[in-house]
């Protein structure tokens, strides 16, 4: 009985940062893609936020790169990133649901 509620609290504290781990990369994605659309006034401070942003989020977009085609100026990868990642969550939330 004692380990059966071992897992099942760890498959809460899973499930817990699964969910804050992939909506703070949804934010990062987000705050990316905005401040792409900016021009943004030289400071080291946000060259460091933007270098920052871009080594995070830019690999994980280039996977979409790759596969989407090509829609002239409009890039569609950040959409589609986040949409997996929506999916990507509630699968593992529902995959770790089935341990309750």
């Amino acid at each position: 009985m004692m380990a059966i509620l071992v897992l099942a609290d760890a498959a809460s504290s899973a499930q817990h940062f699964i969910d804050i781990f992939l909506w703070v990369y949804v934010l990062l994605i987000f705050v990316y893609v905005l401040t792409s659309w900016v021009r943004l006034p030289y400071s080291v401070w946000v060259r460091r936020i933007s270098d920052f942003l871009r080594d995070v989020c830019e690999p994980y977009l280039r996977l979409f790169r790759r596969i989407l085609p090509t829609f002239g100026p409009l890039d569609l990868s950040p959409v589609v990133g986040v949409l997996f990642l929506v999916i990507l969550g509630r699968v593992a939330n529902s995959l770790l649901g089935r341990l309750h």
